[in-house]
């Protein structure tokens, strides 16, 4: 059986338990990390030597990484739908998968820990303003990515959705000021009619 390890609020479980429901995977889910604690064990170190969630168990494979979890999931369990056949779309789906951690995350963090888990007067605001500003452009490159194309990869929901998907879910949790973005206001519409991304997505941002 698919065993996992990570509390549900972070967002990089969430990825994983995202594609989990979406594959409709025989699992089991173990709380690991922050209050549940479990990550400092010898055990847990021999899975993953970072010390950090999420970490996955598949008969022999152990992973960690929520991306390459991701993929890896889609790839074993998803042929045809989370994981396309043709090369390029799965590129396409990789290209944001990728760009997710590289260029959307840094200024989401920003704005989740400065809001979310940091008490307001403790807050660097100039900072957090500073992302919130940057954020507006970012989300707006996928904007336009979106403006002919259904989902992320194309017309149908693939691992390329999820990474973006779980943060855009944030970004609208955290209540900041967004510019308008048409195309990934009704691209979220769409994921939020799907009952694993409400589930495992939608829940209360943890504090």
């Amino acid at each position: 059986m698919l065993t996992i390890w990570g509390r549900i609020v972070s967002s990089n479980v969430q990825k994983v338990m995202w594609a989990v429901g979406e594959l409709g995977l025989e699992h089991e889910r173990i709380d690991a990390g922050r209050s549940f604690g479990g990550l400092d064990t010898q055990a847990y170190g021999a899975m993953n030597p970072n010390r950090r969630i999420p970490t996955i168990r598949d008969g022999d494979v152990v992973l960690w990484e929520s991306n390459v979890i991701v993929r890896y999931l889609a790839a074993k369990y998803g042929v045809g739908t989370l994981w396309p056949h043709d090369v390029a779309v799965r590129g396409v789906a990789d290209q944001w998968m990728d760009w997710q951690q590289t260029t959307l995350l840094p200024d989401m963090h920003t704005v989740y820990w400065g809001l979310a888990r940091t008490p307001a007067e403790q807050r660097d605001q100039p900072k957090i303003d500073a992302a919130v500003t940057n954020l507006k452009e970012i989300w707006g490159r996928l904007d336009a990515h979106l403006k002919d194309r259904r989902f992320v990869a194309g017309d149908s929901l693939t691992m390329g959705d999820i990474p973006v998907g779980t943060l855009c879910y944030r970004y609208h949790a955290l209540g900041v000021e967004r510019a308008p973005l048409e195309h990934v206001e009704r691209w979220y519409d769409r994921l939020q009619e799907r009952d694993a991304f409400r589930r495992h997505v939608m829940l209360p941002l943890a504090s």
